[in-house]
């Protein structure tokens, strides 16, 4: 069972150990400054021609006589969305890295959730699988829940033509935390590009499976691609599974290095570790916030 209340007990855990990490500094509590508007003063600036008389501090100017604009703070909430990858490599292991990215998605949200902020899921592989639109309020986590354990996919990875899907739907702009192993045969950069480009924050939590980087098999074997069902019989042989490891790990450093460039936080994670360190990774790292 993917939620349980173990699960349950550990998610609240989380929620309450990143109050602590960064108490008062949460996305949800993020503030912007406006003009006349909002809930709490905050600083004055110089009159420009154009502002709004209405904003004038009149008792400053009648001790100062100085146009002075009052700024205000306004507090403004988020919209997170979590992206699943459901494509056929993420079945490895009977489902592990599935499992484990649903797991994650569900913590976030959570936390998420309880900060005020707006969540909304979907799983995709080379198409939109199943979303579940944007939703506010702690109580809407059993929801969460139902939907990540209905949610299946079996299919190629086109992280392009998923992104601009979701893009097509979603047009108020946030967080995009993407959840995937990121082996996608055509790559991953022209669809993380779009997300850039459409001005979503990227977060990419980068699964793999200790399996896949070191395989225990040796000896003459039948490869099957997991994305397009292509089969290769090869010999396994200790250069091989060397060159192989080099491969995965060059994968990896891609990733990262890619998505350094580009602003976007990075997060390689195992499937052996557990899900609620790498949550607190993220938020000691400064994810979901400003």
């Amino acid at each position: 069972m993917l939620f349980d209340d173990a699960f349950l007990k550990k998610i609240e855990y989380l929620y309450v150990m990143s109050k602590k990490v960064f108490t008062g500094k949460l996305r949800a509590e993020r503030k912007t400054r406006k003009v006349a508007s909002g809930i709490e003063f905050a600083d004055h600036r110089n009159y420009a021609p154009g502002d709004d008389f209405r904003a004038l501090d009149w008792r400053v100017f009648a001790r100062t006589e100085k146009l002075l604009i009052r700024l205000f703070e306004e507090k403004e909430d988020l919209s997170i969305y979590f992206l699943i990858d459901g494509s056929n490599s993420m079945m490895f292991n009977h489902g592990a890295k599935f499992d484990y990215a649903r797991r994650m998605a569900a913590a976030l949200g959570y936390i998420g959730l309880c900060n005020q902020d707006r969540v909304g899921f979907l799983g995709f592989d080379d198409k939109i699988i199943d979303r579940l639109p944007v939703t506010t309020g702690r109580g809407q986590i059993f929801n969460i829940f139902k939907f990540l354990e209905n949610l299946h996919g079996n299919g190629k990875t086109s992280f392009e033509d998923a992104f601009r899907a979701f893009c097509s739907q979603n047009q108020r702009r946030g967080v995009a935390v993407i959840l995937s192993d990121f082996q996608n045969p055509t790559g991953y950069e022209s669809a993380l590009n779009f997300l850039h480009y459409q001005q979503f924050e990227t977060y990419v939590i980068h699964i793999v499976d200790p399996e896949e980087c070191n395989p225990g098999v040796h000896g003459d074997v039948t490869l099957v691609d997991a994305e397009t069902g292509e089969q290769l019989d090869i010999t396994m042989t200790p250069k091989l599974i060397a060159n192989y490891k080099k491969a995965m790990e060059a994968l990896c450093l891609r990733l990262e290095a890619y998505c350094m460039t580009r602003h976007m936080l990075y997060f390689k994670t195992p499937v052996s570790t557990p899900f609620e360190d790498i949550v607190l990774t993220v938020f000691r790292a400064g994810g979901f916030l400003k």
